[in-house]
C-alpha cells in the first residue's frame, strides 16, 4: 500500500478513545488528557514520544506546518477533523489527504517501535512504474528525468512535477 490509499482504516483519535497508534494525530503532551493513557499502554514516555515524532518530522514531509498550532504536520490530527491550518499547510506543502494520513500511517509506525525511520523512508522512496510514467507525462519530461526528479522529492509525485516545472522556467 503505497501514499495514494492514504490509511483508510485510521483509528479513533486518542481522545475518542482510540488505541496507540491513533498517537500519530496528538498534540505534545502539554494538558491532562488521554494521551497519557495511551502513551503507557504504548510503552512511551511523554519525552520520548515528543522526540520520536520531531525526528520523523526532520524527514518526511510532516516537517512542514509552522503555521499549524504547534508548528508542524506531524503533530495535526486526521483528515476527518475539520481544521483549516492543518489543510493550508498540506496544500502548501503539496500534500493530498491520502498522501499525509500515508505518513500518519507510517509515523503510527514508527512511534510504536513496528518500523524503522529509515526503512519507512526507503518504502516512500520506491516508486512504481506508473508513477514515474505519470510524473513524465505530467511534467513532459523522459521517464528518466522523471524517476530522477521523483528519487530528489522522496518519491512524492506531486513534488517532482513541481520541481521538474521550476527547472523549466529557469532554463
Amino acid at each position: 500500500m503505497g501514499p495514494e490509499e492514504g490509511w483508510p482504516d485510521a483509528p479513533p483519535h486518542v481522545c475518542r478513545g482510540g488505541p496507540p497508534e491513533a498517537l500519530a494525530f496528538c498534540c505534545p503532551p502539554v494538558k491532562p488528557c488521554p494521551i497519557f493513557q495511551a502513551l503507557q499502554r504504548a510503552g512511551l514516555d511523554p519525552e520520548e514520544y515528543v522526540e520520536r515524532k520531531k525526528k520523523f518530522a526532520e524527514k518526511t514531509p510532516l516537517k512542514a506546518g509552522e503555521e499549524t498550532c504547534f508548528g508542524s504536520l506531524v503533530w495535526c490530527c486526521k483528515v476527518t477533523k475539520p481544521c483549516p491550518l492543518r489543510d493550508a499547510a498540506m496544500n502548501r506543502a503539496g500534500l493530498t489527504p491520502n498522501e499525509y494520513m500515508w505518513w500518519k500511517k507510517q509515523l503510527a509506525e514508527y512511534l510504536l517501535g513496528r518500523k524503522e525511520l529509515d526503512e519507512i523512508l526507503e518504502e516512500a522512496r520506491s516508486v512504481d512504474e506508473d508513477t514515474v510514467q505519470a510524473v513524465a507525462e505530467a511534467a513532459d519530461v523522459s521517464e528518466e528525468e522523471a524517476r530522477r526528479a521523483l528519487e530528489e522529492a522522496d518519491g512524492d509525485p506531486v513534488k517532482a512535477v513541481k520541481l521538474l516545472k521550476s527547472r523549466r522556467e529557469r532554463e
